[in-house]
């Protein structure tokens, strides 16, 4: 175990992302319009963009997980399995 995991884990929205991908792959969702086009509010927004700009570029580098940008898709990193225990950690004594 390192720093990193700690690191990752110390952001709400990094450590939610990661909680998700324990359990599954999921993929970036943005809200559709009947256009077709995503509706995002102002702090939606900006959520997004903190997230593109912040938190996946530094779970990438951890290796925690695999960002496909072109097609906005994050899986499980190859280095996925050094924060695991933590992440199964904190799921089993998730308050929910």
């Amino acid at each position: 175990m390192n720093d990193n995991a700690f690191t990752a884990l110390a952001n709400e929205r990094r450590r939610t992302l990661l909680l998700n991908l324990l359990a599954s792959n999921p993929q970036d969702a943005g809200v559709e319009s009947s256009t077709g086009e995503s509706v995002l509010t102002d702090a939606a927004q900006r959520a997004q963009t903190e997230m593109y700009h912040v938190h996946l570029p530094k779970l990438e580098d951890y290796g925690y997980i695999a960002w496909d940008k072109d097609a906005n898709e994050v899986v499980k990193g190859p280095q996925f399995h050094e924060i695991r225990p933590l992440l199964e950690f904190l799921a089993s004594n998730s308050p929910e």
